[in-house]
């Protein structure tokens, strides 16, 4: 009878810890329950900073400077001091209702020589009554015309004073079609010492003046050429001087808009120039003696002249070459030496290429007469 009630005690007992196991399993997950709706993150809210009295930080810039310096400006500072703005005053004229003021023309320069000597343009001084020069610094000085010379389109000043620096003449005859050139002058009169770059677009080019000669040899250059750049240098990139800027072409012969057209008179011709003006006054220049009209093929044909190209001799100068050697008002002069009056030709610059006291041979057609007589050319100024 003991193990029955034994195996009953048993099991009874197993009973008991299976339910004292469930009832604390409940208990403990009724606790942690409990624990985690307390424990549990808050509702998440935004709210806006807090000003502080600190101050924010400030954002450094830094800049950098770097020295960038070529050929260019190298020559342009060296050249520019040296470089003026020329202001001609013109005289007064009378007309109709009085007095009309003359008025200013103006141009560029440069300074060739310590003693003042200033090349520029003929055409800025022609016929002025008083020339003043602007430095870069600003400074106006007076200048005196030493001497011009129409053919070439030059003239010499001359400046009193230190000067602030002067430039080098260069060699035009080694240019070259493509090298860099660079243009310094005033144009309009207000843009003092612009500077602008282009190449030598082609040498021995021949402008016709409309005045009866052509400009022979000159510069044609891309490099921006205006009003008021006259007179001003044209500087390779040895910083020497090799022309001298003189007209630009805006239109051709046909009506046609052109840029690019500047032309320049090579330093060389500047050179002998400048040198025949500071040391005589004045050009030499080979001299004939006659007072004439140019023959073109239309002229020929409306007075029935025998020859279409040369000059008609209008008058003989009294004492002249031309007197000494027979020549007569009424002649067709149609060479000198062996180079003949035409088209492409001249009058003018088939006599600039004798010097004075060169003898020479002159063509001419007298009442349809063809002529020789030998003479000695004199000397104009």
């Amino acid at each position: 009878m003991k193990r029955p009630f034994s195996l009953l005690l048993l099991i009874g007992m197993l009973l008991l810890a299976t339910l004292c196991g469930a009832i604390g399993g409940g208990l403990t997950a009724y606790y942690l329950l409990q624990n985690q709706k307390t424990t549990s993150m808050p509702p998440l809210t935004i709210t806006s900073p807090v000003p502080t009295t600190e101050a924010t930080p400030v954002a450094h810039l830094f800049v950098q400077t770097t020295q960038i310096e070529t050929t260019i400006t190298q020559v342009v500072e060296k050249v520019s001091p040296a470089v003026v703005t020329v202001v001609a005053k013109m005289p007064d004229q009378m007309g109709f209702f009085g007095v009309i003021p003359g008025g200013t023309s103006s141009g560029s320069g440069f300074i060739i020589s310590r003693e003042g000597y200033v090349i520029t343009n003929n055409h800025v001084v022609e016929g002025a009554e008083s020339v003043k020069v602007l430095l870069l610094s600003g400074e106006e000085r007076p200048a005196q015309v030493v001497g011009t010379d129409r053919f070439s389109d030059l003239a010499v000043l001359k400046i009193e004073g230190d000067v602030p620096a002067i430039v080098t003449l260069g060699n035009s005859d080694a240019l070259r079609p493509g090298e860099t050139v660079i243009a310094i002058g005033s144009p309009l009169g207000d843009f003092k010492n612009s500077v602008t770059v282009g190449v030598i677009s082609a040498t021995g080019r021949t402008i016709d003046t409309g005045e009866g000669y052509y400009l022979e040899g000159l510069l044609q250059t891309d490099a921006a050429i205006n009003q008021g750049n006259s007179g001003g240098p044209l500087v390779n990139l040895a910083g020497e001087v090799v022309g001298v800027n003189t007209l630009i072409v805006r239109t051709s012969s046909t009506g046609v808009t052109v840029e690019g057209l500047g032309f320049a008179i090579p330093s060389n011709t500047v050179h002998a120039v400048a040198t025949q003006i500071i040391e005589k006054g004045y050009v030499s220049r080979p001299y004939l003696g006659v007072r004439w009209q140019p023959i073109n093929p239309t002229l020929a044909q409306q007075y029935n002249l025998p020859v279409e190209w040369g000059i008609y001799v209008a008058e003989v100068i009294e004492g002249s070459p031309a007197e000494a050697a027979g020549i007569r008002p009424g002649d067709i002069i149609t060479r000198i030496g062996n180079l003949p009056i035409d088209a492409n030709h001249p009058f003018i610059n088939v006599l600039f290429n004798f010097k004075p006291g060169d003898e020479v041979t002159v063509e001419l057609v007298r009442r349809s007469r063809v002529l020789q007589v030998t003479l000695t050319l004199g000397e104009s100024r």
